[in-house]
């Protein structure tokens, strides 16, 4: 090598090095989690009615962030942990039944199969037995319709599936499915309609640590966006399969304004009586006092009355609970306390758009 091009060879290595040594260098931007905010929750895709509003509503609070999915946008939620599970569309009121017959398959289940079949909510009857038709509404991954997905394909059984009309959902037509594990570590399912024999759909269904769930909509077969990635929401306000008291039973029911915490992904909340503490005097100190849960529906309909109730004499109006707050813990352990302001003309507010206030009292350490 001669000794000019010895000077520019090093001359290039000087650059490189300072280059990469200015890169190294550079800070790393650490956003704070927000403050708080107050937001109005887009739960509405058009003209439909409040109490059947068509989005699902996902919620970070440190990012003072939603996004809506249109409820119907997907059938099918395959879990990303590390069991195999497949969750069915609570938000569409989808209900399912496994096929146990020997030797079933997809091609011979057909419409004979489905005779006698409801597999969906009755809200003028609800029945205690109709639960079976659902996903456990606390969230429960022990307890899906569809069995946890055996490494053994001949295990896995056939599904029937009525995809839900919950809110207003068209009805659709009546699908056939089965569900195996792949050779990649993920899913694979096959389906059809409920009179086809033959040619069916298959997709493979990636497991992603990212997310909760991945989803698929059986209009086309494709994995769709549903829930953020899980580190990215802390609770969803949307219209689902839920439970009530009928006579003296428990029954299935499908509710409206219904909020469910990211549980999975680690976040937990409380509810606060502001006969203990009023929203705006609630602080970090008075934390202690404060059990944290991590049931999915520790609020759900907490929130709000959509029937006036009397307690201890005095009338409790339609609308938002005013006696009611919540404190929210999300994963990176920042505690959030959040009120509901309003939810319908009662309160001054919009059904299908709920107007959320929240803010910051602790921040996370994780």
């Amino acid at each position: 090598m001669n000794k000019f091009n010895s000077i520019i060879a090093i001359a290039l290595a000087a650059i490189t090095f300072t280059a990469c040594k200015k890169k190294s260098d550079e800070p790393i931007v650490v956003v704070p989690p927000s403050d708080g905010n107050t937001l109005t929750l887009n739960g509405l895709i058009g003209t439909e009615t409040g109490s059947a509003a068509g989005n699902s509503v996902y919620v970070d609070f440190s990012k003072d962030k939603q996004i809506s999915v249109a409820r119907a946008s997907w059938d099918l939620g395959f879990y990303s942990g590390a069991d195999f599970r497949v969750i069915l569309n609570n938000t569409t009121a989808a209900g399912a039944k496994v096929i146990t017959t020997t030797n079933a398959s997809l091609a011979t289940v057909g419409e004979a199969d489905t005779l006698g079949l409801m597999l969906a909510v009755s809200q003028a009857n609800p029945l205690p037995a109709h639960f079976a038709f659902f996903d456990a509404i606390d969230g429960n991954l022990a307890n899906t319709v569809i069995p946890a997905v055996s490494a053994t394909a001949a295990d896995n059984k056939v599904i029937i599936l009525n995809r839900g009309t919950g809110g207003g959902i068209a009805a659709r037509a009546w699908i056939k499915l089965k569900v195996t594990r792949n050779a990649s570590g993920g899913y694979t399912l096959q389906y059809g309609k409920i009179k086809e024999t033959a040619n069916f759909t298959i997709v493979d269904i990636p497991k992603d640590g990212n997310f909760n769930f991945k989803f698929v909509s059986l209009n086309n077969g494709n994995v769709v966006n549903v829930e953020p990635e899980k580190a990215n929401w802390d609770l969803v306000w949307t219209y689902s399969v839920y439970q009530t008291a009928f006579g003296n039973d428990l029954v299935p029911y499908n509710f409206s304004d219904l909020v469910f915490l990211n549980n999975l992904a680690g976040v937990t909340a409380a509810a606060v009586s502001t006969n203990t503490k009023s929203y705006a005097a609630f602080a970090e100190a008075d934390l202690s006092a404060v059990t944290f849960s991590s049931a999915r529906d520790v609020i759900g309909s907490n929130w709000r009355l959509t029937q006036p109730v009397t307690v201890n004499g005095i009338t409790i109006p339609i609308g938002v609970k005013a006696t009611t707050f919540f404190l929210v813990k999300d994963a990176s352990g920042n505690i959030y306390k959040l009120k509901f302001n309003s939810f319908i003309s009662n309160d001054g507010g919009t059904r299908g758009k709920p107007v959320i206030e929240y803010k910051l009292i602790k921040k996370g350490s994780v």
